[in-house]
Parts: C-alpha cells; sequence; structure tokens
C-alpha cells in the first residue's frame, strides 16, 4: 500500500490540489457566505461522491488503456503538470476576489455534478493517486481513506472561509495576495509533478 514517503507525497499532492481556487472550491465558499456555515457543511458529502466516482471511472480507464499503451501515464503526467502551472499562471494573473454570492440555493446535486465534471478528478487519478489503486482493492480502499480524510476538512474550510467573508473578522484578508500565494506553491507542485514523470 503505502510507505511513510509515498503516503506524504500523496497527501501533500491532495492537499494542495482540493485546497486550490475552482468551480467546486467557488461554489463551496458561496454556499457558505449565503447559507451559512451549519447549513452548507453537508455539502463536502457530495463533493466527496463526485471525487469517488470520478477518481475511479478515470483511474480504472487509464489503468486499462495504460496496458496497451504503456507510454500514456507518462504523457498524462506530463500534461497534468502542464494544466497545474496554466492554472498557476492564470491564478497569479487573475488574483481577484471570490465571486459575489451565488444568486441560487446550493444544493447537493448541483455541487455532486459539478465535482463529477471538474478536471480535477482526471488529474487525481492519472498523476496523484497510485497506480496500484486501480487494481488492488487494499491499495483503493488505503487510497480513498486518506483522500477522504484531507477532502472534509479542506472542504469545510472553503465553506467556513465563505460563510466568514460578509464578517469583520474576514477583513484582515487579502484575497489577491493569498491567491498569488496559492499559485506559487501550485507552479512548485508542477514542477514537482513533471518531475515524477520523467523518473
Amino acid at each position: 500500500m503505502f510507505n511513510l514517503a509515498a503516503a506524504g507525497l500523496f497527501a501533500f499532492g491532495v492537499t494542495v490540489i482540493l485546497a486550490m481556487p475552482g468551480p467546486t472550491n467557488t461554489l463551496l465558499a458561496a454556499a457558505g457566505l449565503r447559507q451559512g456555515f451549519i447549513r452548507s457543511a453537508r455539502l463536502t458529502v457530495a463533493e466527496l461522491a463526485g471525487y469517488v466516482v470520478s477518481i475511479s471511472l478515470w483511474g480504472r480507464f487509464l489503468e486499462q488503456a495504460a496496458r496497451s499503451l504503456p507510454w500514456l501515464p507518462a504523457c498524462v503526467r506530463i500534461a497534468s503538470s502542464v494544466y497545474i502551472a496554466c492554472l498557476a499562471v492564470r491564478m497569479w494573473r487573475a488574483a481577484s476576489a471570490l465571486p459575489a454570492v451565488a444568486r441560487q440555493v446550493i444544493g447537493m446535486r448541483t455541487l455532486f455534478t459539478a465535482t463529477l465534471l471538474n478536471p480535477k478528478g482526471i488529474l487525481f487519478a492519472s498523476a496523484i493517486f497510485p497506480p496500484t489503486a486501480f487494481w488492488s482493492l487494499p491499495a483503493y480502499l488505503a487510497a480513498m481513506a486518506l483522500f477522504a480524510t484531507l477532502l472534509v476538512p479542506i472542504g469545510l474550510a472553503w465553506v467556513a472561509f465563505g460563510a466568514s467573508l460578509g464578517s469583520a473578522k474576514a477583513r484582515w484578508i487579502d484575497p489577491a495576495q493569498a491567491q498569488r500565494g496559492a499559485s506559487v506553491i501550485l507552479g512548485l507542485f508542477s514542477l514537482t509533478l513533471a518531475w515524477t514523470a520523467f523518473r
């Protein structure tokens, strides 16, 4: 399953990707802002379900495809690192605050669908999850358990961030600087990912 180094690298990758702004996190924050923390916290269940389905389907597909195309995983990993680098550049340039409050109530179905279609799913399946997770049930369960353990608090943090935006507590936060800091971390992670593809 996981040795300590592999678990640490996996946890780091999952944390960085889950924490970065995207469609799911934007919806979580918007829900917290409009509906409050308590009513929105349950949306992390829909987020987890969406990622489990997406990662499982993509991972299984890529694992089967790699048998006839052995170069595919490395190519997908390189493409993923380029995608993350582009996201980092876009985040740095945009450096904008969280979008305004959502106009409608954000429910479980909306959050599940947004997560299911989130491109982070293929990124997790192709570059973050260990290949063994998609042909070994114990490895799959171990990886998903660690993934879920990281996802729930990160999702709740986005909800809490949204819920606090309207209060005086969050006035010290500079969204532009926070986004630029996240873009630097993302850029460093893209280099790490590219390095693992060429190892």
